[in-house]
Formats: structure tokens, sequence, C-alpha cells
């Protein structure tokens, strides 16, 4: 007995997409100026995101932000096997993303930090994404 058996499930209704415009934000001069919208609004939500340690500040939801402050100390090898999950968990929760993919890692043994690289397919276009993970108590 499915809803569709008593016509509660028409289909006349539309998804309706709405535009992702938001404030423009200037990385190099750290000043929001203007609007932006479309691929270039992706790219901030991804930098947002990848800024935002997770569980951290009340203001976002517990589906905002990534866990990495968890792997400071770690080791190396312990740091590449999770780091992928945590990334892709984390950009997944926008809608505008559909896949996080080709991940690169980059050891820089003087700063005690991974550098980690990948592609991000969205709904506007692929973003090449990187992020910098410091592994030094």
């Amino acid at each position: 007995m499915t809803p569709t058996e008593y016509g509660l499930m028409k289909e006349d209704f539309t998804v309706k997409t709405y535009p992702s415009k938001t404030y423009d934000l200037k990385y190099d001069s750290e000043r929001i100026s203007g609007k932006t919208d479309k691929l270039e609004a992706v790219k901030q939500a991804i930098y947002k995101i990848l800024c935002t340690d997770r569980y951290r500040h009340i203001i976002y939801s517990y589906n905002y932000g990534v866990e990495l402050s968890g792997l400071i100390g770690k080791s190396y090898g312990y740091v590449c096997s999770v780091i992928r999950q945590r990334v892709t968990e984390a950009l997944m929760q926008d809608d505008r993303i559909t896949d996080v993919y080709n991940f690169g890692f980059e050891r820089n043994r003087k700063a005690r930090s991974l550098l980690v690289t990948f592609n991000v397919d969205t709904t506007e276009g692929t973003v090449k994404a990187q992020k910098e993970v410091s592994l030094d108590v």
C-alpha cells in the first residue's frame, strides 16, 4: 500500500533551484565586496567549509565544517588514511557538490604539515582545491 494508490503522490509539482548568490569574499585583502554567484560561490563555500572546525562553533550546524583538529599530533600514515573521508564528508553536505576525488598528498617535513589536493565536481563545474593540515602539536 503506497501513497500513489490513493492519489497522494501526484506529480503536479516542480523543483525550483534558487541562485547561489552570496557575498564575495576577497581572500587577499580579507574584505567582503559585492556579490558572487555560480562557480565562484561554490569555490567560496568549499573554502569556508574547509576553514571551519566541525562541532566547534555553535553558530553552525553539526553538518557544517571539517574535522581536522583531531589529526594534530597523529602520524602521517594515519592522517592520509582518514583525511579523504573527512574532507569528502564535509564537502558533500553542500547540495551543489556532487563528487570529491583525485586526492594527492605532499608532506612538508620541516613544517610538519601535509598539503592535500583534490578535485571537486559541482553543479557549476570542476574545482581544484587544497587544504594544508598541521601535524605538529
